[in-house]
């Protein structure tokens, strides 16, 4: 019961309203056929009853004819052309014996349902077409050789009535078939968006790992050669260079833990803020730490910056020194932050000339700086000066709703 309570909570159907799939078909369908059975049964002695005077009476073949029709219905799930089929078959032979009229025409419409449900629709009409055309014959004709010896003409209005029942069947069949290709598309929509919102997460964590690891690893890098270099001319810089890679590995160890324990509580709000600009200062320190003098310029008022666009241009401007450290043969940096009506604009340059040196890194720091602007709607450009330095140029919408932009928006004549 929980796990059709479930179903119809996600918009899915149960099962034994649309046919089971995948491992619940190799199960039978035993207590609602023996249910049907015990309907069918109790049924049609009812039925008999009531047509003691114009129908044959039930004995043991109309009784083996009956537990056919609906013993059959177990291979339904299975083999649905075979149930729909055999039931009608069973169903059939009934009427042609002069049986009473009962539940047997529901064994069939099980059948006819199960098999329009799971995809057979052509073998769902026609052997309900098999049961109505059989019906038609014995009623008007071969009711002269069959029993009951005292039968007579069908009217035709009962043939009427009968494909009325037809019809109504098939349609109840067909319906529940569109709405479980509904059920299906509306499943397979739900799954593909669980799956994009999966990926999306993944690469979010990625990109915020490398950036974390890249900065720190290339500080570490640079302050483990000159601590080496040091070590027997100079051991009190070797020491300096010793404690910025004690801070640095530290500080990257702080933000990884943040980043996994997101990972593991997904939709949890996180312990620690995320980074923004307001931490760079601590950026500069810690380029100073392997060696590159930063210089920041900041234009305009900065008002209040959405968390993803603080993260984001954070994250950039850290990928940009870390690259001038891995990279470039200039030991100076200039970073330029410009807050604007509705975006903000970064510009990182150094004076270059590039290096072969590498202090580790994957490569693609680039990469992940064009992923975090476009993730917001925004453009990046990164490439060589004509002077041999190095530029990134980068640009971030903030949201039309952001309380900075609406504040400027109130300020402008």
């Amino acid at each position: 019961m929980e796990e059709q309570r479930s179903h119809w909570a996600h918009g899915e159907p149960p099962r034994w309203l649309t046919g089971a799939q995948g491992h619940y078909a190799a199960r039978l369908p035993w207590p609602s056929t023996i249910l049907l059975g015990a309907v069918v049964m109790v049924g049609s002695t009812i039925a008999a009853r009531g047509q003691m005077d114009e129908r044959a009476p039930l004995d043991i073949f109309a009784r083996l004819l009956l537990f056919l029709a609906v013993a059959v219905l177990l291979l339904r799930h299975r083999h649905p052309v075979v149930a729909v089929f055999g039931s009608s078959a069973a169903a059939m032979i009934y009427l042609a014996a002069g049986y009473p009229y009962g539940p047997v025409f529901l064994a069939v419409a099980v059948g006819c349902f199960s098999a329009v449900v799971s995809g057979h629709r052509r073998a769902a009409w026609t052997a309900v077409g098999m049961v109505w055309l059989g019906h038609v014959l014995v009623a008007h004709w071969l009711y002269r050789w069959l029993p009951p010896s005292e039968d007579h003409v069908a009217a035709w209005g009962q043939e009427l009535g009968v494909a009325a029942w037809v019809v109504a069947i098939i349609a109840a069949a067909e319906f529940v078939r569109v709405r479980r290709e509904q059920w299906e598309d509306q499943r397979a929509e739900r799954q593909a968006a669980e799956q994009r919102r999966a990926d999306e997460e993944r690469l979010r964590m990625a990109r915020e790992l490398h950036d974390v690891l890249a900065h720190s690893i290339s500080v570490i890098n640079v302050q483990s050669s000159v601590g080496l270099a040091l070590l027997d001319s100079d051991p009190e810089q070797a020491r300096t260079a010793l404690t910025t890679i004690k801070a640095a590995s530290k500080e990257a160890l702080g933000e990884v833990r943040q980043v996994l324990d997101t990972l593991r509580t997904p939709g949890d709000a996180p312990r620690a803020p995320a980074p923004g600009l307001d931490r760079l200062p601590e950026l500069v320190e810690q380029a100073a730490g392997a060696g590159l003098t930063v210089t920041v310029e900041t234009d305009g008022v900065r008002g209040a910056v959405p968390p993803g666009a603080d993260l984001a241009a954070f994250r950039i401007v850290q990928e940009a020194l870390t690259n001038v450290v891995r990279h470039s043969g200039s030991r100076t940096a200039r970073v330029r932050i410009g807050y604007g009506p509705a975006r903000i604009r970064l510009r990182i340059d150094d004076e270059g000339p590039a290096t072969d040196n590498d202090a580790g890194g994957s490569g693609n720091g680039l990469a992940g700086m064009r992923e975090r602007a476009a993730a917001l709607g925004g453009t990046i450009e990164a490439g060589p000066r004509a002077d041999g330095g190095f530029r990134v140029c980068a640009e971030l919408p903030l949201p039309s709703d952001s309380p900075g932009v609406a504040a400027h928006k109130e300020e402008t004549p």
